[in-house]
């Protein structure tokens, strides 16, 4: 498997925060009730991944000791059953530290990482994890109060007391927003829907031309999550036609996000 996924302040900071990372090893980092541990990294397709993309001319870090959150364990404890199930390539894209790559850089390396999952000649699963269109209380670095500065520099491995608090304090902005009693921005489930008809088409240059700002003044600074679906619809896309087989979706306040999930299978 091969993952695309963000990040929350829980293992990429400003002491140097790349736009895209491959991990040849990850270890979750167990937030929000997820299992802490290892990852089963396949770490030579990880390194062939990286080589491949380094000469598509997207720049890429590689780490040997990545930390992931739930934007990754998730997806594999929900939908796989548990974290260690599959051998899996993780690759951090950065979706909520300014500033950000041109979302035209998120489909090349999508392009070239399916490109290099073709090479390694075994079946790959593709999944991109990210939410659609939100607005959750993540700092901003810019203006940040020092302290709150200081964490995104430098918040690696905080205590669990700490980690608690703070995931006590999203949670608590969630039901503020579900009761309909927050100043966060709405959910926007045509923008939603628009998406994933775009990624569904296969015609993601289209995608392009959207501007970093559009996606935050349509569908608030998380949204720019969806940086992940693109990267996988892109990296399936480097095979050939593809087509949608299952798609949902639902407005979910309560998890005060867009919801959405696709399968896609190649044609050739």
């Amino acid at each position: 498997m091969i993952l695309f996924g963000p990040d929350h302040y829980n293992g990429f900071f400003y002491d140097m925060m790349p736009p895209f990372c491959i991990g040849a090893a990850a270890e979750s980092v167990g937030d929000y009730g997820m299992p802490k541990g290892p990852l089963p990294v396949d770490a030579d397709a990880a390194r062939s991944l990286a080589r491949e993309v380094l000469a598509a001319g997207v720049d890429i870090a590689i780490s040997e000791r990545m930390q992931v959150d739930h934007g990754f364990t998730q997806p594999l404890e929900l939908l796989l059953g548990a974290i260690d199930r599959l051998p899996v390539v993780p690759v951090f894209i950065n979706c909520v530290a300014e500033p950000l790559s041109p979302v035209a850089r998120i489909r090349l390396l999508g392009e070239a990482i399916g490109r290099g999952a073709a090479a390694l000649d075994k079946r790959v699963l593709l999944m991109g994890s990210g939410g659609l269109s939100h607005d959750p209380p993540v700092p901003q670095f810019a203006g940040a109060p020092p302290a709150v500065a200081e964490r995104l520099i430098a918040g690696r491995n905080p205590t669990a007391e700490e980690r608690a608090v703070r995931e006590a304090r999203v949670v608590d902005a969630v039901g503020a927003f579900a009761a309909g009693m927050s100043d966060l921005m709405p959910l926007n489930p045509e923008w939603d829907t628009a998406l994933l008809d775009v990624l569904a088409s296969g015609d993601l240059e289209r995608i392009d031309a959207w501007p970093n700002d559009w996606f935050v003044e349509q569908a608030g600074h998380s949204s720019h999550e969806v940086r992940t679906w693109i990267a996988a619809y892109a990296a399936l896309g480097a095979a050939g036609r593809y087509e949608v087989e299952t798609s949902f979706y639902e407005a979910i306040p309560e998890w005060i996000a867009g919801f959405g999930l696709t399968t896609a299978r190649s044609l050739t």
